[in-house]
């Protein structure tokens, strides 16, 4: 699988945090496709291509998930869920990256199957180096586990 077909859905509901992830993934010379879903619903329509995303019916799923916690509609919990109870997801990565310190949610993230959980550094430089290396690793290093055959 080349670079250019490791999509990352990024799901962020935060601008600011959307535009540091885009600029921190640039710096770091890491040139994927990035998609950003505003909210819970939205991620699941993009992985279940339902709505607005029914055109991508037979498109590769993401290569890696980067999942907010706290967004409307559907928190990340319950994407995470979703995403976890569906064969053609259940093993697809799913990093939180959240400003969330509750260790219940760190507990529930990795109960419902999160790969890996990252709270977002308040410094610039500092977040900007955790989405490097949370891109380096998930993209370059990580091996990936074999995708589900289609229905």
């Amino acid at each position: 699988m080349s670079d250019e077909s490791k999509v990352i859905l990024l799901v962020e509901d935060n601008p600011d945090d959307v535009a540091l992830t885009l600029r921190a993934f640039k710096r770091s010379h890491l040139m994927n496709p990035l998609v950003v879903a505003r909210d819970g619903v939205e991620a699941l329509d993009f992985l279940f291509a339902r709505g607005a995303y029914a055109h991508r019916a037979e498109a590769e799923l993401p290569t890696l998930i980067i999942l907010d916690l706290k967004l409307p509609r559907l928190d990340g919990l319950g994407v995470l869920k979703a995403m976890r109870a569906d064969p053609r997801t259940a093993l697809l990565p799913a990093v939180i990256l959240t400003s969330s310190k509750e260790e219940q949610d760190i507990v529930s993230g990795y109960k419902l199957g999160a790969n890996s959980y990252v709270r977002k550094p308040v410094d610039f430089t500092e977040f900007l180096e955790a989405v490097k290396v949370l891109g380096i690793y998930w993209l370059a290093l990580n091996q990936l586990p074999p995708r589900p055959a289609s229905s």
